[in-house]
């Protein structure tokens, strides 16, 4: 019998978030997605995960001009789900949801709270941090900002992740603070300002759901601190 309820937003690769997530007695999921107009699905949730997929439009960190770059392309980009999923997000703020955010999850949550993105990694003069080719996720180093949320849940200062992004994090928003960054400096994690004095929120550009190694601390112990924190805070309220 589930106790904890999980809306995630649709992607292509929903499938991945779903099962993960699901691996943890006890836990459900629901689909959350502009496909359906049922929007009370959300009413169900007891926490959000933001999960992976297209670019954020420009214009919802205002930085339309960045829209140049997609120039003689087809942009992956979906204005539809932006808009969805910036109502999920308001959503989650006005009712306490805890929330975690894996990838594109973390650049429109820190769009949503001000922030803006750095928009091609490469072309920022840092290393590629994209997949080498479909099913292949790059694999680097980052390192943990002592004292953080993320330390402390994860309980090393250092580790290896996969990655899998031509995006990040540029201007962080007010409320939120790095807590982890790759070797050639790129943001690759942000949690609240005051992270117990508010429900949870972490944000990661790795994808742990596909991470190799499941056990890895920045995988196993990021989902289980999820779902702690869901139930901790149901146990209270």
């Amino acid at each position: 019998m589930s106790d904890v309820m999980i809306g995630i937003t649709d992607c292509a690769k929903y499938e991945n978030y779903a099962n993960w997530i699901k691996e943890l007695p006890g836990v459900e999921v629901i689909k959350l997605s502009y496909d359906d107009p049922d929007f009370s699905a959300i009413d169900d949730c007891d926490g959000i995960l933001l999960s992976g997929g297209q670019d954020v439009h420009p214009q919802f960190y205002d930085k339309l001009e960045y829209m140049d770059f997609y120039k003689g392309t087809v942009p992956d980009i979906d204005e539809q789900r932006d808009v969805f999923e910036w109502k999920v997000l308001a959503y989650s703020q006005e009712n306490k949801l805890p929330v975690l955010g894996i990838c594109r999850g973390l650049q429109l949550a820190n769009a949503f709270f001000g922030g803006t993105l750095l928009l091609d990694i490469p072309s920022a003069g840092k290393n590629n941090h994209s997949k080498f080719r479909e099913g292949e996720d790059r694999i680097h180093l980052i390192e943990i900002s002592a004292g953080s949320t993320l330390e402390k849940i994860a309980g090393i200062n250092t580790g290896i992740v996969n990655s899998a992004h031509h995006q990040s994090a540029a201007e962080v928003a007010e409320n939120l603070t790095i807590n982890a960054v790759s070797e050639d400096g790129v943001i690759e994690a942000l949690e609240r300002k005051d992270f117990e004095a508010h429900p949870y929120l972490l944000l990661v550009q790795w994808h742990p759901e596909r991470m190799t190694d499941q056990q890895s601390p920045l995988s196993a112990n990021i989902r289980r601190s999820f779902i702690e924190a869901i139930r901790t805070l149901k146990m209270n309220n």
